[in-house]
């Protein structure tokens, strides 16, 4: 009887066991299973411009295999990775062009959106080449618009994805502060460039507050870009590229794997 009764325990607890570390398997290989299908939309900041290697097919959009959005998929194999993000982006090309390949299944979006339509190509035109007080008019500029009119162009863009990708979780990336400030470096003058920081903070503060309003996760790449900015010595960013004025004030592929790839993993 003690005998039949110490079989039984015995058998019990090895099912148990057994049990529980096919359940820790199991557990272990979902967590390591491919993530599900990723959507890269965005600007040029997302695209890759100023990173180099440039997939041909992309054509003026200038989608870099060095981007963050492509660097994020090849180390984490998504089961698809659509990649639409298209240098000169503002939200209207993002509603019109780039939302095809959302859909119920899209398991990660990320984004970055919203410096063209704040101006962001004129603003640092006219601080290059013209004087303090028409760079600071030209951000003051900038900034009434992100006050009063991008956040409902925001909305748009972010209702669109909620719309066509309910159960996605969305990454929305914002843009790094330019200059160290405090340094001697060659240029623009210290006055336009805490300006200039000081309107890419509050670019950002807008689309941090939309992304949040719509549950979002919005990616901060300020600290990681911190001692990396122009001026810094060792810049991830372009200053003004007079042979390719295409690459200025963009990441280079440094700033990609660096500043903006650590912040979507996190994010994502």
């Amino acid at each position: 009887m003690r005998r039949s009764r110490l079989a039984l325990f015995l058998t019990t607890l090895v099912l148990a066991v057994t049990a529980t570390l096919t359940g820790a398997t199991a557990a272990h290989a979902s967590a390591q299973a491919a993530p599900g299908p990723y959507v890269a939309l965005g600007d040029s900041y997302s695209s890759g411009v100023g990173a180099g290697s440039y997939i041909s097919s992309s054509g003026d959009c200038k989608r870099s295999t060095k981007a963050h959005p492509y660097l994020w998929a090849a180390a984490n194999s998504p089961s698809s990775f659509s990649f639409t993000a298209c240098s000169g982006a503002r939200t209207g090309e993002v509603l019109s062009g780039q939302l095809g390949p959302l859909s119920a299944s899209t398991a990660l979006v990320s984004i970055s959106i919203g410096g063209n339509d704040a101006g962001f190509a004129d603003v640092m035109t006219t601080c290059v080449l013209q004087s303090d007080s028409s760079c600071l008019s030209r951000i003051a500029t900038a900034r009434a618009f992100v006050d009063s009119t991008l956040p409902g162009r925001l909305d748009g863009v972010y209702t669109a994805i909620r719309d066509r990708a309910p159960n996605a979780h969305v990454v929305v990336l914002g843009y790094p502060r330019f200059y160290r400030l405090g340094t001697t470096c060659i240029g623009l003058s210290e006055t336009k460039r805490k300006a200039i920081n000081d309107a890419s903070d509050h670019l950002n503060t807008a689309i941090a507050a939309r992304a949040r309003a719509y549950g979002y996760t919005f990616g901060d790449v300020r600290t990681t870009f911190t001692g990396h900015e122009i001026c810094s010595g060792n810049s991830w960013l372009h200053s003004v590229d007079w042979l390719n004025i295409g690459n200025s004030y963009h990441p280079k592929a440094a700033g990609q794997s660096g500043g903006y790839l650590p912040v979507l993993t996190s994010a994502a």
